[in-house]
């Protein structure tokens, strides 16, 4: 019962976060969910890992999208281009994760290092004083959409992530979009993008015993199903509040979380 309340507790700080950074939770989802099949002793806990992660946003991401559908802040044409875009990234990922190259050093030195480099162009990011709010929403182009889709869904099939943490910063910082808008738009692609994950992932051969009893392939529900709830209730008051704080404080905010998460993450490996 202890571990169900804490799996709720995180689940709800990452949906929290979720929100807030349209990062789709993954970066509290995936370290939990290593340590514990890791901690269990269960074999492949990098492939279990990514499953259960990816589905775990994919509850999280769904519950933010419908409060910025309340707020009439979706973006569906663009979002959908960009989750399709994700999809084959994803697809693409998804053979490097099941081969037998990908072990738990690599996953943990990518996932660490992709965590650093968002920070740092976060950090960077939130010193700009400019207001964004007075630039006009300018459609994203298909080149656009396959670069950064394309990107996000393999690093979110490697890392176990919606791959927003690494969507938000392209669009926002490369192709100049709105960071309200950039969180709205990848909250609609991580959906896509992430279902294409964790069901390919369920549906793949080789998968022997997971946390619980509750699963299908390489997806653990019964230990994902809590911290997704916790996501999903979290979702609601992040999008909320990302409308009630500044840019640089949310990117800031983001900074030290990543940084101080893959610091955790390598010390396992020393």
């Amino acid at each position: 019962m202890l571990e169900l309340f804490l799996l709720l507790l995180l689940g709800l700080f990452a949906g929290v976060l979720a929100g807030l950074l349209g990062i789709g939770g993954g970066i509290i989802f995936t370290p939990v969910l290593f340590f514990l099949f890791e901690g269990a002793g269960v074999e492949n806990p990098v492939i279990w890992t990514i499953a259960s992660g990816l589905f775990c946003t994919f509850v999280a991401a769904s519950g933010s999208l419908v409060r910025q559908y309340v707020q009439k802040n979706v973006f569906w044409k663009e979002g959908l281009i960009l989750g399709l875009m994700g999809a084959i990234g994803i697809s693409v990922g998804k053979l490097v994760v099941t081969s037998s190259y990908y072990s738990r050093k690599e996953f943990v030195i990518f996932f660490s290092a992709i965590l650093l480099y968002a920070a740092y162009m976060m950090f960077g990011r939130g010193k700009d004083k400019s207001d964004e709010y007075d630039r006009k929403f300018q459609p994203m182009k298909l080149k656009q959409s396959f670069v950064t889709g394309g990107i996000g869904g393999f690093v979110a099939a490697l890392a176990g992530v919606g791959g927003g943490g690494v969507m938000v910063p392209i669009m926002n910082l490369f192709y100049k979009q709105p960071f309200r808008k950039a969180v709205s738009v990848s909250h609609l692609a991580m959906i896509i993008m992430v279902t294409s994950g964790w069901v390919q992932l369920a549906i793949e051969p080789g998968a022997v015993s997971g946390l619980t009893g509750y699963s299908i392939g390489f997806v653990d529900f019964g230990a994902a199903l809590p911290l997704s709830l916790g996501g999903l209730i979290g979702g609601f008051g992040g999008a909320f509040l990302n409308h009630k704080i500044k840019r640089k404080y949310l990117q800031w905010g983001f900074a030290i979380m990543a940084i101080a998460m893959a610091a955790r993450l390598l010390w396992s490996i020393l």
